[in-house]
């Protein structure tokens, strides 16, 4: 919640919501931790960010992963949590078996209400992000705790042991990822051609959301800018299909308004809504 006072002319906000992003860097700007914290904010949340890893990458390539010490991650998490109340909860990469069960740890130590989990794996670029043994550890430390969890196709085929080809693979793999412990599962379809569909899959059952898929390359940082918005939505109180819905067309229209950047996938323009591709604010 907002709540706003007058200080002589000038109106200042005392409290907003606030969403913390446990995440890789990108130093280009289009996906991980900048991705995040840039649709934190067109989504009207503070964002706050923990890294786990640095990696060296642009919109052709990743050039290195430099993963940072589990003490240091930790530390990370503590300082936000013991001075800031997080309202959600958003994880992208989380690159080793030994991160992802410090994280799941400390999440258990403070209990945020809502984790939104992007299962990073590779990158737009088609470069590998996590090592083995991450989807198990995830599997046993992460799906119980987390609110939603986000894979991509090739994420889902590698979480559900499912190839998947059409959209019926895509509710298959999600309803076979429920039934590991997650409490509501989003399969997106990005990687499938025709319209863009994703299906959402909860305790009240299945929800397929389609749009027309928007004929652009620049969709570098996709995953990680939907799944960010999902998790302010659903800090902002919105029910789970609403926050998808309302994430899902946020994104498509981030995709249609992108400018370049770049050589090759461009990020998305997460700031349309405030100013135009010439730079000119609406």
């Amino acid at each position: 919640e907002i709540s706003e006072c007058l200080v002589g002319s000038e109106m200042c906000i005392r409290d907003r919501l606030k969403c913390l992003s446990v995440a890789g860097s990108d130093c280009s700007g289009g996906a991980g931790i900048q991705a995040d914290l840039k649709a934190f904010s067109a989504n009207e949340t503070f964002g706050m960010s923990v890294i786990t890893s640095v990696v060296a990458e642009n919109t052709t390539r990743v050039l290195s992963v430099f993963n940072v010490p589990v003490e240091e991650i930790q530390k990370q998490i503590d300082a936000v949590f013991e001075d800031i109340h997080v309202d959600a909860v958003k994880l992208g990469m989380l690159p080793t078996a030994e991160i992802i069960s410090a994280v799941a740890d400390k999440l258990n130590e403070y209990k945020p209400s809502i984790i939104v989990c992007d299962p990073v794996m590779v990158a737009t670029s088609g470069d590998a992000l996590s090592e083995g043994g991450t989807v198990s550890t995830m599997r046993e430390k992460l799906f119980p705790i987390v609110t939603l969890l986000t894979p991509n196709i090739p994420e889902a085929e590698a979480i559900s042991g499912l190839e998947i080809k059409n959209e019926n693979h895509m509710e298959k793999a999600a309803r076979i990822i429920m039934d590991m412990g997650v409490k509501n599962v989003l399969v997106k379809g990005g990687h499938l051609t025709g319209d863009a569909v994703d299906y959402l899959c909860t305790p009240e059952g299945v929800h397929k959301l389609a749009c027309k898929r928007v004929d652009s390359p620049n969709t570098h940082g996709t995953g990680c800018t939907l799944s960010s918005a999902i998790t302010a939505n659903l800090a902002h109180g919105m029910d789970m299909l609403s926050a998808v819905t309302k994430a899902k067309n946020y994104i498509t229209e981030a995709i249609e308004k992108s400018f370049t950047v770049g050589k090759g996938h461009s990020p998305v323009n997460h700031f349309y809504d405030y100013y135009d591709l010439k730079g000119t604010v609406l």
